[in-house]
């Protein structure tokens, strides 16, 4: 079985459990699970076979075109959830045939256990046999659907399966939650984001329902853990719990729902752990008060931000030897991730370049997070690493039209655009396996305004060389990096503005930021010699941008015990865009708080950019 295939039996098998739960404790309910409304109150389950007419139970359908099975789910009167895997292709009739056959034991099964059955036994004490039911399936016109039509073109939505008296309404791929999971580390006062996917719906348009644990009594709702549950009176996806909730756990109903309205089986999930307190006030909180309400329109929030990969922040080295004034607690990932989530979710950005996320952090923190905050995530992995590059974009501001990412390694030797740097390089054999050896990248995506489609703009974002003596390095690199750009804004999309984000590792008089700034760097700039007369690699260069640095030359963006300085930019097209304001960095005070960074109340040795740009 492909991976698609195996991703959608083990979500399906997860409905099937929603079906079983809900069905074992009612024995003699016919309703498979509550429904909601699309207020989000929920419907007590159907009662027993007796219903009024009209009544339906619940047939859920899952039948995906590329995959060759279809699935069936049903509970039958005596409460025991079935669940059929047939062919696509398959003549209703044996399906229905087969629908009968576990009916019909179901059926049996329960007359044996009844107590009109035992009275009617005859001499041996064997219950009477019973009438095989009759198993039909009708179209939503009502009209019996012949038996040799196809599974996948019978089984749709809106069509009634009748098992003896019973009728079921079908309903075909209704949305259903994949996944969906809490955070295991969670603060009073810091958002809590669930990660949450779905099959044929979106989170956007799903239900959620908070609640808190009350150990005490008194609540709304008993768990079959013995906790009590009081609902937090918060419909919304993000839920940030306060200094009262300390020490209670939190739960989450959500009910999967499409843009039509629809809505599946819902789920829950608890907590693992309890709320615990926060750190008190954070470096970004001043930030925050600039930052309230998403720009207005024309306007750009540029959020570029190194946020401090786990798989650095959480090696020995760094706890004794580069961060060792940071409490252990403090480099946690759990811990610097409820910072982080709640410091970008607080800037109201319309773009966010992020550098060194980890692989797992993306996909499992900051995209379902800042997802829940109408911004759309973009990642790009390092070769032969574990971290890599993010760019998000506001979906209400923005649409993605294309990416257009490369590796600094592979494209200088593959790539005809890199052909003359390649023959300049080409006498430098030591310089150029450094270069080869590095596996930076370039994540480049481009945007389109959805208020203004002939406003388009590519968003650029880059981590270089890290190296202090790597200053040869970088000026390949960001030589490779502005060419390809070009190619980009000049060949496929003629007149196109950048935005060029990224930690450049560079400070203001170094040749790499010079280079971006003027244009041209000398051949016999001093950078080329940076790491010595053996990796010396001299050359002229230049590229045909008018960029600067939206945020100028702050006194440091990156503060650690032994070292501060400004390694990180944001360098617009001055053609197109200008800067309408800067957000001010945190305080020299407020950095040194707890002596340097990382800290209790910081995510990451860096200080995010923020500038608001706006359109010429």
């Amino acid at each position: 079985m492909n991976g698609g295939c195996r991703a959608g039996w083990f979500m399906w098998s997860l409905l099937w459990g929603e079906l079983r739960a809900a069905a074992g404790p009612r024995r003699l309910r016919c309703r498979s699970a509550a429904f909601l409304s699309r207020g989000g109150d929920a419907v007590p389950p159907g009662p027993a076979c007796g219903d009024p007419p009209g009544h339906m139970e619940r047939a859920v359908v899952r039948c995906v075109p590329s995959e060759p099975k279809m699935s069936l789910w049903f509970v039958l009167c005596d409460g025991s959830a079935k669940h059929m895997q047939r062919d696509q292709t398959e003549p209703l009739g044996r399906a229905l045939a087969r629908i009968a056959t576990n009916a019909g034991k179901g059926h049996a099964k329960a007359a044996k256990k009844s107590k009109k059955a035992r009275a009617e036994a005859g001499p041996a004490g064997e219950p009477v046999p019973t009438a095989p039911l009759a198993v039909r399936l009708f179209s939503r016109d009502g009209e019996s659907v012949a038996e040799d039509v196809s599974n996948a073109e019978a089984w749709q939505d809106g069509a009634v399966l009748q098992i003896g008296e019973v009728k079921y309404q079908v309903e075909r791929n209704p949305p259903s939650v994949v996944e969906l999971q809490l955070p295991r580390s969670l603060l009073a006062g810091f958002p809590v984001c669930p990660k949450i996917h779905t099959e044929f719906g979106a989170p956007q348009h799903c239900l959620f329902r908070w609640y808190r644990e009350q150990p005490g009594g008194g609540g709304d709702e008993p768990s079959p853990g013995g906790a009590i549950w009081v609902e937090a009176l918060v419909r919304d996806r993000v839920f940030t719990p306060t200094n009262a909730h300390i020490g209670l756990r939190l739960k989450l109903h959500c009910t999967p729902g499409n843009s039509q309205q629809r809505y599946g089986l819902p789920r829950e999930v608890e907590s693992s752990g309890p709320v615990e307190a926060g750190p008190g006030a954070c470096t970004f909180d001043s930030r925050h008060l600039y930052t309230k309400k998403v720009s207005g329109e024309g306007l750009i929030r540029t959020v570029s931000y190194n946020v401090l990969a786990d798989i650095y922040a959480q090696t020995e080295h760094s706890r004794t030897v580069l961060y060792p004034y940071c409490a252990p607690y403090a480099l946690e990932l759990d811990y610097r991730q409820n910072l982080l989530k709640k410091e970008l979710a607080g800037y109201s950005a319309d773009l966010i370049c992020l550098q060194e996320v980890d692989k797992s952090v993306f996909a499992d923190s900051l995209a379902p997070a800042l997802d829940a905050f109408g911004l759309e995530g973009l990642f790009r992995i390092k070769e032969k690493q574990h971290e890599g590059l993010a760019t998000f974009y506001r979906r209400d501001k923005f649409s993605l039209l294309s990416e257009h990412d490369i590796a600094f390694n592979e494209a200088l030797v593959s790539d005809p655009l890199h052909k003359e740097l390649r023959d300049k390089l080409a006498p430098y054999p030591l310089a150029q396996e450094k270069v080869l050896q590095r596996s930076s990248v370039l994540q480049v995506s481009i945007l389109q305004s959805t208020n203004d489609p002939s406003r388009k703009i590519c968003i650029a974002n880059t981590h270089l060389y890290w190296h202090p003596k790597g200053g040869n390095i970088r000026l390949i690199q960001i030589a490779v990096a502005l060419s390809h750009i070009r190619h980009v804004t000049c060949d496929l999309y003629p007149g196109i503005p950048v935005i060029f984000c990224g930690d450049f590792n560079s400070t203001p008089s170094t040749g790499m930021y010079r280079f971006i700034n003027s244009g041209s760097i000398a051949e016999d700039h001093e950078d080329w010699v940076s790491n010595g007369e053996e990796e010396r690699c001299n050359m002229s260069l230049t590229h045909p941008f008018k960029l600067q640095s939206a945020c100028g030359e702050p006194a440091y963006t990156n503060y650690v015990g032994g070292f501060h300085g400004c390694l990180d930019y944001i360098f617009i097209d001055i053609n197109a865009l200008e800067v309408e304001q800067v957000i001010p960095l945190p305080s020299h005070e407020e950095v040194t708080t707890h002596q340097a960074l990382p800290s209790v109340s910081h995510p990451s040795d860096h200080i995010a950019l923020i500038c608001d740009l706006k359109w010429k």
